[in-house]
């Protein structure tokens, strides 16, 4: 199992409750869980339990970080008695359980007992949570997140007694692409409280944000709800290709991520959407700067069509998603993350200027291009005024009039 200097500083700290603070593909919470795998497999009849704020979140970060050094590993294959892919627990030989939950309020987090805790992204999980946690935790506490602003890490831990912070970067990660160590990096020409939170892993403070208050997690799609369309926006190498499906119901739309990866081809495009679900008579609206691949995918049969921009698109269309109530499945992870982080530019003097920061924008933007087809009831063109025989539902009052 190969390890970094986050693995050794974690594995070897003597402190109560170890902070991992850091940026973006630091490689943290990977190296938390290299920890809890060695503590697992040194310590007998030990309980490990790794929470997040919700089991989505868990499946697409903690529990899969944990699931490829368990495949990873032959050495440690040999230490797991079984995993329980329902439950989401790693028993081992020993006796030792590492548990993979979640919990609703602070009265769910009262139930069981632990050695160990880890406690990931711990910005979208409450204090009275991690409290309970923490008081029913006999050995070590762990926790890490990105530090897009003070939260109760900064208010009631960081500085106090048997408490050790680290701070980690993408820098401190040897096994990370030069290709995304740039992308990172560019985050400073775009917008310096990005580029000192997500590069440096330093505490900010991200104001403007473009949708940060009309938009709510929901359990699922409704029944009932019209689906509009589904948005679609090309990436490959650095940047993921994104797929959602966007639902009306009752004035509010209603968003589900179908999609959200890297290096797929058109081919691999058109395979994910069928595993999705998307009916070939779904109207998918694409990023109309790659007429190529939607040449492509009308070729096997998708009804692609291009999104209708222009030179004020990207306000236009937010300004029509504004208009509405969004609610965001629980499981669509990657969106989620996206509208926590998608703000506007600021100009030298910190001011927000009407143009947002082209990053974590691959699900936003094909949310963009539905409601530019969509719902966008803005005339397009030159604005032709009626008269009143042109209204509909006229009638001509001389229809009936007898002449002599």
């Amino acid at each position: 199992m190969t390890s970094t200097i986050l693995f050794k500083q974690n594995y070897h700290s003597t402190a109560q409750t170890v902070i991992n603070q850091g940026g973006t593909s630091s490689g943290k919470t990977y190296a938390i869980e290299q920890v809890l795998f060695c503590l697992a497999c040194e310590n007998h009849k030990q309980v490990i339990t790794v929470v997040g704020q919700d089991i989505p979140n868990l499946k697409a970060g903690a529990l899969r970080d944990a699931l490829n050094i368990y495949n990873g590993s032959g050495q440690l294959k040999t230490m797991v008695k079984n995993y329980n892919k329902t439950d989401r627990i790693f028993e081992f030989h020993n006796g030792t359980l590492m548990e993979f939950k979640s919990y609703t309020d602070a009265q769910d987090a009262k139930s069981g007992k632990r050695d160990y805790l880890f406690i990931n992204e711990a910005n979208g999980i409450t204090y009275d949570i991690y409290n309970e946690l923490s008081l029913r935790t006999r050995k070590r506490v762990f926790i890490d997140y990105n530090p897009n602003s003070n939260f109760w890490v900064h208010e009631h831990l960081i500085g106090k007694k048997n408490v050790e912070l680290i701070i980690s970067d993408h820098r401190h990660n040897p096994f990370l692409q030069q290709s995304e160590r740039d992308k990172i990096e560019l985050l400073k020409e775009a917008d310096e409280e990005l580029w000192k939170v997500y590069a440096r892993g330093l505490t900010g403070k991200i104001m403007g944000l473009v949708f940060a208050n009309n938009w709510h997690i929901c359990e699922d799609i409704p029944t009932g709800a019209n689906l509009i369309a589904a948005g679609l926006d090309f990436g490959y190498t650095n940047d993921e290709t994104g797929c959602i499906e966007v639902y009306r119901q009752n004035g509010e739309l209603w968003l589900d991520e179908l999609i959200y990866e890297t290096h797929l081809t058109n081919t691999d495009i058109s395979k994910k959407m069928q595993d999705a679900g998307i009916s070939k008579k779904t109207e998918i609206i694409a990023d109309s700067a790659e007429p190529k691949s939607i040449e492509e995918l009308i070729r096997q049969g998708w009804n692609v069509k291009g999104a209708k921009k222009g030179p004020d698109s990207i306000q236009h269309s937010i300004d029509i998603l504004k208009r509405y109530k969004i609610n965001v499945t629980r499981r669509s992870v990657n969106l989620r993350k996206e509208l926590d982080r998608y703000k506007w530019k600021v100009d030298r003097s910190g001011k927000p200027i009407n143009e947002p920061v082209d990053t974590w924008n691959h699900l936003i933007d094909p949310l963009r291009y539905v409601a530019l087809n969509k719902l966008n009831t803005r005339s397009s063109g030159k604005i032709k005024t009626r008269l009143p025989y042109q209204q509909p539902g006229w009638t001509d009052p001389l229809k009936n009039l007898i002449t002599v």
